[in-house]
């Protein structure tokens, strides 16, 4: 206020309204309203409408109006597998530019919309299933183009606005995959990893690629986090639930990733990349039979970065890559599980394509399947899925969506991956 001291650490401008000196750190680009010079890194172009202010990358939480309530967003980068973004000495690492190259986040193709109207969506939604018959064009314009902290927020704001629970509504006017994929975008992205994991072992059956897929895929803070959510939702432990439902050495691999404790954020070291190499060729292709709990051990407990040199090491040694040998070496569950884990290390986006190729591959849909990747996927790297799939299968990922799906939910899938 007028005749106020100026806040702050010395040397820093003071803060204040319009007209006041400009806020920050010395030499920091000043902040506010519109006029004042972009904010983010050098470089980068500002994003947003105009004189809004610049968001982040992808993942990052959204930020908030002015007066708007904040959203409810989770952790940045949901999702995101460990020592994503982390490099190995020697080689490219994933989701990086080529050597020398400033390094590249990977990108969802659902990024959060600004500026965001929680009540004004509400309203959309309640329209559209209103009277008689339902529209849904505007269900699938609104909730395929906000992010799922939005949509959460959204889900909120419906019950405060109507006095209805607006997934009882959006059930009772909608059906099959499609009611599936909506109802699962609605879902915090914590919670659908949980039911996903439940739904994976209800029942007559348990859907194995699932399970692996999940806990590989996860950081360690995530698996625990999945943990403590799954016993308030259920009422059950995830780790016997895993027990009782799987069997062997690849319920012992389940065991081992459901710890949450890999090694993260570790610097390689090359001379243990090299032991573990020589270890994993010794207990595999140089003795008769494998000792599958040496493979265990490596492969749940070091970092993704470990685990890349060790597998280069492995290459050089074996003269043959270890997928290859796991191939050889294993079989059935514990054989797919062990290659997942490898893929994952390797390369994500890969890995992800490959099981979105066999989910709609010959006759029939793994729908479970496609739903699920595509939800989780779409706000951490979706696009380099994408770019993987067409590499791999020469065709877009959606054109093989629009040759396996129909009707609404395939307009919903297609919209979530980014293609018209």
């Amino acid at each position: 206020y007028p005749g106020q001291a100026p806040q702050g650490y010395p040397g820093q401008a003071p803060q204040g309204y319009p007209g006041q000196a400009p806020q920050g750190y010395p030499g920091q680009a000043p902040q506010g309203y519109p006029g004042q010079a972009p904010q983010g890194y050098p470089g980068q172009a500002p994003q947003g409408y105009p004189g809004q202010a610049p968001q982040g990358y992808v993942g990052q939480a959204p930020q908030s109006y002015p007066a708007q309530p904040p959203s409810q967003a989770p952790a940045a980068g949901y999702g995101q597998y460990p020592g994503a973004a982390q490099p190995l000495p020697g080689a490219t690492p994933y989701g990086a530019a080529p050597t020398g190259a400033t390094p590249t986040a990977t990108r969802g193709t659902v990024v959060p919309v600004r500026p965001f109207d929680s009540e004004a969506d509400a309203q959309v939604l309640r329209t559209a299933m209103k009277g008689m018959g339902t529209d849904e064009k505007a269900i699938i314009n609104v909730i395929a183009n906000r992010s799922n902290s939005q949509r959460v927020e959204i889900k909120t704001k419906f019950k405060v606005l109507f006095g209805k629970d607006l997934i009882r509504d959006l059930k009772s006017e909608l059906s099959g995959n499609f009611e599936n994929t909506v109802v699962a975008m609605f879902e915090p992205s914590l919670d659908y990893d949980c039911r996903c994991l439940r739904s994976a072992m209800k029942g007559v059956g348990t859907d194995e690629e699932a399970l692996i897929e999940i806990l590989t895929t996860r950081s360690n803070d995530e698996i625990n986090n999945i943990k403590s959510r799954y016993q308030t939702l259920f009422s059950r432990v995830l780790e016997k639930d895993l027990v009782s439902e799987t069997s062997g050495h690849f319920k012992r691999l389940l065991v081992s990733l459901c710890q949450g404790a890999r090694d993260e954020g570790i610097p390689v070291d090359q001379a243990k990349a090299e032991k573990e190499a020589k270890d994993l060729h010794d207990a595999g292709e140089k003795r008769w039979g494998t000792d599958e709990s040496r493979f265990n051990q490596v492969l749940a407990l070091r970092s993704f970065q470990q685990l890349r040199a060790t597998f280069d090491a492995y290459q050089r040694i074996a003269h043959r890559d270890i997928v290859s040998s796991i191939s050889r070496e294993m079989s059935g569950d514990l054989k797919m599980g062990m290659q997942a884990v490898i893929k994952v290390v390797q390369n994500p986006p890969a890995f992800f394509a490959e099981r979105l190729y066999r989910s709609m591959k010959g006759a029939g849909t793994d729908d479970d399947t496609l739903v699920r990747i595509v939800v989780s996927r779409s706000e951490v790297d979706m696009v380099e899925i994408k770019t993987e799939f067409m590499k791999q299968y020469k065709k877009s990922l959606g054109t093989m969506i629009k040759g396996d799906t129909s009707g609404d939910y395939k307009r919903l899938l297609i919209a979530l991956v980014g293609e018209d």
